[in-house]
């Protein structure tokens, strides 16, 4: 059941922000093309910002960014721990040593300060390069854990009596043992975005974000940077964190409810 609303919820909010900026009139969020600092009216529902933009155009076309930032940088990230996990628990030996040396070491390292000094030396960031600079730390938990998840695999009858038939390699793995991760893989991909995504608008908050795209971040951004808070201007600043606190509470519950079934199958097969 908590999978199922936490899809759902997810769902509507990816279906939003597909047809959203086809429902309304993009050249609303140009500078100055609104009246500056109204309130919400039947003409504005969620009113302007300081420079005359429309903060429901603004929101529709900020929420697929950052959901693009952060769906782009979990695939990455976790492509590359699947990947390196699999390496890691199957080969051993070496392999096993520099792989996970490398992701404890990643680990120990405070994450958002190398985002930091990423983002503040990288003069123009696009919505791409975003997503490319945290998921360049978004590796190092799923390798981990894939790697952990392989280690038991490899010990499982089925495994061994695959190796016995002569299955062994990337074929072995293909076969056996990333056919039984796919469940656990997934529970990871909703956990690595959602980490990918506090990220991201943590980084767009500080301003150090896309400076030529509207995402929810960089719209928090500009609302603290010209007083929003202080002004009254409650409908600068609110929606975007209502629909942050909406994005991760539906993976909250899409991570809840795999996490239930991914243990019950781990503890039904054990």
């Amino acid at each position: 059941m908590t999978l199922a609303i936490g899809c759902a919820l997810f769902a509507g909010i990816l279906a939003v922000s597909a047809a959203g900026p086809v429902l309304v009139d993009v050249h609303t969020a140009i500078i100055g093309a609104e009246p500056p600092g109204m309130a919400p009216s039947a003409s504005h529902p969620l009113g302007t910002d300081t420079q005359g933009r429309d903060l429901l155009t603004v929101l529709l076309l900020a929420t697929p960014q950052t959901l693009k930032i952060g769906l782009l940088a979990g695939a990455v990230g976790l492509g590359a721990g699947v990947l390196l996990g699999l390496l890691a628990g199957y080969f051993s030996g070496a392999v096993d040593a520099v792989i996970r040396t490398s992701a404890d070491v990643f680990t120990t390292i405070p994450s958002i300060a190398i985002l930091v000094l990423l983002a503040t030396y990288i003069r123009v960031v696009s919505v791409e390069l975003m997503a490319l600079i945290v998921a360049s730390l978004a590796w190092p938990y799923p390798t981990r854990a894939i790697r952990a998840q392989v280690l038991s695999l490899r010990e499982r009858a089925y495994v061994q009596v695959a190796i016995l038939n002569g299955v062994r390699g990337v074929e072995l793995i293909v076969t056996e043992v990333l056919p039984n991760l796919l469940p656990y893989i997934a529970a990871s991909f909703v956990a690595v975005v959602s980490n990918a995504m506090l990220a991201t608008i943590g980084l767009e908050i500080l301003g150090l974000g896309p400076q030529n795209t509207f995402t929810l971040g960089t719209t928090i951004y500009w609302a603290q940077f010209y007083g929003a808070i202080l002004r009254g201007m409650w409908w600068w600043w609110g929606p975007p964190i209502a629909v942050i606190v909406l994005i991760f509470l539906s993976l909250l519950m899409a991570s809840a409810g795999m996490d239930r079934i991914v243990n019950k199958r781990l503890s039904t097969r054990a």
